[in-house]
């Protein structure tokens, strides 16, 4: 069961598909790691005081969270590996920044939030395609 849902995900026979899915999943792992992670790890003092205005116990461990999903489960989603948990992370942290950080903001400014967090959800619930790393060790009964 927990294999299942690391390394699981929906079969889909068509090439193009996974190609798509292929597609979708490095560059928006790869813009979640680069453009959103990599400057939240380490994070800054002030990033992890924002994370204590949010009313979290504990900023700077949840400060290292976020930097941690955002950057690992970045490259891990391009990469397809442990797509799911890597999914799972990012939806988490796109929850808390479109609802709670940008909660009074303009829907322009959740809007990248909410855009992450409709691709995770995608791939939470179909796991990476046949051109990920997972679909390799799935393979290897």
């Amino acid at each position: 069961m927990v294999k299942q849902f690391i390394f699981g995900g929906a079969i889909i026979e068509s090439t193009l598909a996974n190609v798509g899915l292929a597609i979708l999943r490095v560059y928006a792992g790869l813009s979640m790691a680069l453009a959103h992670g990599l400057g939240k790890v380490p994070p800054s003092e002030r990033f992890i005081e924002g994370t204590g205005n949010l009313g979290f116990p504990m900023p700077e461990f949840f400060a290292w969270a976020a930097g941690f999903s955002e950057f690992g489960g970045g490259l891990l989603l391009a990469l397809g590996l442990f797509t799911r948990p890597s999914a799972f992370l990012i939806c988490s942290t796109m929850v808390v920044a479109g609802f709670i950080r940008h909660a009074a903001d303009p829907f322009g400014n959740k809007e990248k939030a909410f855009l992450f967090l409709a691709i995770a959800l995608a791939f939470l619930l179909i796991g990476a395609g046949r051109y990920g790393v997972d679909s390799w060790v799935r393979s290897r009964k």
